[in-house]
């Protein structure tokens, strides 16, 4: 059974670095590229992109709301012909970057305060959705397993993944839980590692309050700016190989 494993990566900003990129590329199967709204500098992404093209992992536009100062954890009410532009103008950036660097972009997912969003808020989503299909409607649209952006892109035309965070807490609805919580962010990497296999394995996880809470998910994702990020991921990718699932990219990696 396979599924695959991404992270967020080139978030750093000239010389401030975030996350070791080039140890989560050795790891991973798929890496969700900044695109200069919340982090990421052109040389910086077109080093990164150049990384994941020789290791052959796929990568995706990670698309945000303009908010560099916030990394792009705040929520806005972006105008939906705004932000429809904002996810036009993302893709292309990293379009760019990844055809210099020998490889394309084969789907976008959304950062932050706009994933979660448009997780439940048709509006903000729909912009969203309409930004990708106008760049290219064969790219796939990764979104909150669950979530009703999901059934809201697949009406549209869009092929989807359903993700699923190892490092972080979930509510009982299926929701994240928010930053601002204590227990939001899991450090645990055996624990971390053990929930995503039952995951990739049984289709469910535990919720914060211990109640099981049933997952269909295509893709895992350990967030590149935690800490001990590295080492949490490279136990999550031991842990399933070793349960019998294979780590793939969902979206062909390379040129």
């Amino acid at each position: 059974m396979p599924i695959d494993l991404n992270s967020d990566l080139g978030e750093g900003y000239g010389p401030w670095p975030m996350g070791d990129d080039a140890a989560m590329l050795d790891i991973v199967s798929s890496a969700n590229i900044a695109c200069g709204f919340h982090a990421g500098d052109p040389a910086g992404l077109l080093a990164v992109l150049r990384q994941a093209a020789a290791r052959g992992v796929a990568v995706g536009a990670h698309v945000s709301y303009p908010d560099r100062v916030g990394f792009g954890r705040r929520s806005m009410d972006v105008a939906p012909d705004d932000l429809t532009a904002d996810v036009i103008y993302q893709i292309g950036a990293v379009q760019g970057l990844a055809r210099a660097a020998g490889t394309r972009v084969t789907y976008v997912k959304p950062h932050g305060a706009l994933y979660n969003t448009i997780a439940d808020d048709a509006r903000q989503a729909d912009a969203v959705i309409a930004g990708v299909k106008a760049v290219d409607p064969s790219l796939v649209l990764m979104g909150l397993a669950g979530a009703p952006v999901l059934d809201r892109a697949r009406a549209a035309g869009l092929s989807v993944v359903a993700e699923a965070f190892a490092d972080r807490a979930y509510t009982v609805a299926g929701a994240l839980v928010s930053r601002k919580q204590p227990g939001a962010v899991l450090h645990d990497a055996d624990l971390i590692a053990a929930r995503m296999l039952r995951l990739a394995t049984e289709g469910v996880l535990e919720a914060e309050d211990g109640s099981i809470l049933r997952l269909e998910a295509d893709s895992i994702c350990v967030h590149g700016d935690s800490p001990g990020a590295v080492a949490i991921a490279a136990r999550v990718r031991d842990a399933l190989i070793a349960g019998g699932v294979t780590v793939a990219p969902f979206a062909g990696g390379g040129a």
